[in-house]
Formats: C-alpha cells, sequence, structure tokens
C-alpha cells in the first residue's frame, strides 16, 4: 500500500531531476504551450479518481454535490472528529494527482478526521468566483455534517483554500484551520523578487503561469481576492500554516503572506526549507515526510467539536 512516511525517503537531489526529465516547466514556460496544454486537457480530460493503491485503512466514497463530484476519504475503523475540505493543485488546469490522494488518506487515518475532496471545475470550464463559492458552500456543508471543518491545498489549492477561508470569515465564519502547501497568492506574478528566482526553479515559469491565471480569473481582475488572496484582508482569519520551499518562484509570495498576516494580528506557522521545490511536502523525501506529518499534527490539533 503506497503511503510515503513508511518508504524509503528519497535523496532532495531525485526530485528535481525528476521534474526536469518530465518537462514539467514546459506547460508553463510560455503563455503558447499554456494555451495548447489548456485545448489539449479540454478535449481529453484525465481521470480524477483515486489510486487503486490507495491505503486499504480508508473508506472512500463519491457522491455529486451541485454538479461537483465530491469524495469522502475516512478512517475504516476508529472514530473520528470534525473534518478538512481539501482543494488540490494543478495549475488551474490539471486534475488532481496520486500524490494528492495519498496525503488525502494519510490526514484522514493519522489525524482521525474526514477528508472531503471536491472535483472542482477547471479552466476553461472553471473560474475564480464559481470555485471560491462552491468550495465555501460545500465547507459549510461538511460542516452541518461532520462538526468544524478546516480547509486545505496546494498551489492552485492553497489559493483556493486561503480565498475560501476570506470569503467565510466575509460572512462571519471563521475556520478551525487553514493548511496552505506553497500557495499561489497574488495571480499577476508582480512581486519584483521572482524573474531573478525562475533560473532556480525547475518546474513553475511565469509567461505561462500568467496566462493560466488570467484565464482562471474570469471576468475578475487579478487583484480581486477570489481570485489572488494576497490582495485581502487576513484580518480575523482562524490560524494559517504555510509550507514553502526557496526553489519556487511563488516563495516570495508566500514570505509576504507571513508578513501580511503578522501586521494583521492572524497567527501564521511559517515552513519555509532551504533548496525545496513547489509543493514538496506531496514528495517522497525527508522534508516532504517531515512536512507532512507536521499537517497531519495541525489538523489533529485544530478545534474539531
Amino acid at each position: 500500500m503506497p503511503r510515503f512516511p513508511t518508504l524509503p525517503p528519497l535523496p532532495d537531489v531525485v526530485v528535481p531531476a525528476f521534474v526536469h526529465a518530465t518537462r514539467a516547466q514546459r506547460v508553463f514556460a510560455t503563455e503558447q504551450a499554456a494555451h495548447e496544454h489548456v485545448e489539449s486537457r479540454a478535449l481529453r480530460p484525465a481521470p480524477f479518481g483515486p489510486p487503486p493503491l490507495l491505503r486499504r485503512d480508508v473508506t472512500v466514497t463519491a457522491e455529486r454535490v451541485d454538479g461537483w463530484p465530491v469524495y469522502t476519504v475516512r478512517p475504516r475503523s476508529g472514530s473520528t472528529r470534525g473534518a478538512v475540505v481539501y482543494s488540490h493543485g494543478g495549475g488551474w488546469v490539471n486534475e488532481i494527482s496520486a500524490f494528492h490522494w495519498y496525503l488525502v488518506a494519510q490526514v484522514a487515518v493519522e489525524a482521525a478526521t474526514t477528508v472531503v475532496v471536491p472535483i472542482y471545475p477547471l479552466v476553461p470550464f472553471g473560474t475564480a468566483a464559481e470555485v471560491a463559492e462552491g468550495v465555501a458552500a460545500l465547507v459549510r456543508r461538511t460542516e452541518a455534517e461532520h462538526g468544524p471543518t478546516s480547509v486545505a491545498g496546494d498551489s492552485a489549492g492553497g489559493q483556493i483554500s486561503l480565498s475560501v477561508a476570506q470569503v467565510l470569515r466575509d460572512a462571519g465564519h471563521l475556520l478551525p484551520a487553514t493548511v496552505l502547501i506553497s500557495p499561489a497568492l497574488d495571480l499577476s506574478l508582480s512581486n519584483p523578487a521572482i524573474p531573478p528566482m525562475e533560473h532556480t526553479d525547475p518546474w513553475l515559469a511565469r509567461e505561462g503561469g500568467l496566462y493560466l491565471a488570467k484565464r482562471w480569473a474570469g471576468d475578475l481582475p487579478l487583484d480581486d481576492p477570489r481570485v489572488s488572496p494576497l490582495f485581502g484582508d487576513l484580518a480575523g482569519l482562524g490560524p494559517l500554516t504555510q509550507f514553502t520551499g526557496t526553489r519556487d518562484i511563488l516563495n516570495p509570495d508566500a514570505r509576504l503572506l507571513a508578513e501580511k498576516a503578522a501586521a494583521a494580528g492572524v497567527a501564521c506557522e511559517q515552513h519555509e526549507v532551504e533548496g525545496q521545490l513547489h509543493v514538496y511536502p506531496l514528495t517522497p523525501t525527508k522534508p516532504g515526510s517531515q512536512a507532512r506529518a507536521r499537517i497531519v499534527e495541525v489538523l489533529r490539533a485544530a478545534p474539531r467539536g
């Protein structure tokens, strides 16, 4: 049963080499490449169900909620408390991957909680406003069924999670915890610290990323908090936990988020790891394993009724 904590961790150098070998950055390298990827995914949607060898100590159910497929992952035995709504990353154009499912299953078992996973509409069919509203509604629905509900997400899913936290805060709804893994925070990618970092990041790049961001924004401006949560008011949010690596062009904005949270009086537990790539907590490495263990601890300790 694949579960990263029981596998020997890979050396850190393996992950950048793998990313280079798979040419993961090609989608983000140019606007044309990003456009072609959007068109390709629209014609040939990727599967989104959990992998067949997901750990056996969880149960997975699926239903359709307001038109979206929504999965619920729970430990097979033992009691659970509260819930987490996890929004996956993928540049708003790629579907949930096995790496996301492994983390979801680990959180469900080790935090003894219910994890709800929305398969939200991607570019070119989905937009930031629609998805923020849909995930916020799903959080409310999950809380009514399972008790206090936190949110978590990586990359594009981190953007969704923090935007949803702000939407719910504005409606008087305080989240027990918000966990952000290499989140996209300012979709204009205008931070002047980003361009010098592009040569160190083997995964993301600004030109294609900005194209995808504009498609995701739809009719909203890029500085709308439902698109770029870094521009939103952080005051009154529940505690944040953020993971970021220094070989990630999103790292400068992650630092700004920590600074803004402190200025707004919002607790923000910042985990910045030197030399790590984008979404490193999803990787089968020692830093990834340590990050996943901390994610479990944070979600297990969050108020859950």
